[in-house]
């Protein structure tokens, strides 16, 4: 399977499959190879018998994944407006896909949080059944910085882990969270010292994968009723709105603003 992926590296031992996000050079932020192979990833994993637990990280010490490739923002903005037009429409039905895989997925998925972690990545990172960051990793969501609506998965999952008030601050603000913090709030299940996060991952990878897995399995589709409910009211139509503001000149304004260190100049 692994061989079918060029941004993502899978390792099958005992029971449980490591996925890493494999582009250290640039944060592991999502490209379009990356951001497509992250709609199908989950479904190859639950389709293999090898296979009862799941872990995600990202590649190197700094960063779990960078959110979206800002040079692949750019250059979408740059398409005349009919390719411009395709273009969108496949990231959406890539994002959608993403979050509902990971819902669909009947086994258990847990995120390593090893460092940054914002858009894209951040959605696979929340989505996670389990999600253990290290204790200075930072998460932003972001989108709102980029000049479009939060759309990825923020509308499915953070009103349910962190409630209404913090989901609108860190959303709109786009406030950085380190782990600590993400903790206190409820947006992850654990914080541990860095030199811990693997270890305590794989520990519970291992507890689960040794454990029953129907039981496990059934439990996670019952609770993930929630986030199909949600999908229905918020998720889907956070995602079109999303996916709007890219036919404006904010996102490529926002990825130069970015790259350039500076304020964005919106007009």
């Amino acid at each position: 399977m692994a061989a079918e992926y060029q941004h993502l590296r899978i390792a099958t031992a005992d029971g449980i499959a490591l996925v890493t996000l494999d582009r250290p050079e640039v944060y592991n932020a999502t490209n379009d190879v990356l951001h497509a192979e992250l709609t199908r990833v989950w479904r190859d994993l639950d389709a293999d018998p090898a296979v009862r637990v799941i872990v995600v990280t990202g590649a190197g010490d700094r960063a779990f994944s960078a959110g979206g490739d800002l040079g692949d923002i750019e250059a979408r903005a740059a398409l005349p407006a009919e390719e411009r037009f395709e273009a969108v429409v496949r990231v959406m039905k890539e994002a959608e896909a993403i979050v509902y895989e990971m819902v669909n997925c009947e086994k258990v998925i847990i995120s390593a949080i090893n460092g940054v972690a914002v858009g894209a990545g951040l959605a696979v990172a929340l989505m996670a059944d389990i999600s253990i960051i290290a204790e200075e990793a930072r998460l932003t969501d972001g989108h709102a910085r980029l000049g479009v609506a939060a759309g990825d998965h923020a509308a499915i999952i953070w009103p349910l882990l962190c409630g209404m008030a913090k989901a609108k601050y860190y959303l709109l603000t786009c406030d950085f969270i380190d782990g600590r913090e993400a903790e206190r709030i409820g947006l992850v299940s654990r914080c541990v010292p860095r030199e811990q996060l693997m270890p305590e991952a794989m520990r519970i990878a291992r507890q689960l994968a040794d454990g029953p897995q129907h039981a496990l399995r059934f439990t996670k589709k019952a609770l993930n009723q929630w986030l199909r409910l949600g999908g229905i009211t918020a998720f889907d139509y956070s995602l079109a709105l999303e996916m709007l503001g890219f036919f404006s000149a904010a996102p490529a304004e926002g990825a130069r603003a970015i790259q350039e260190k500076r304020p964005p100049r919106w007009g």
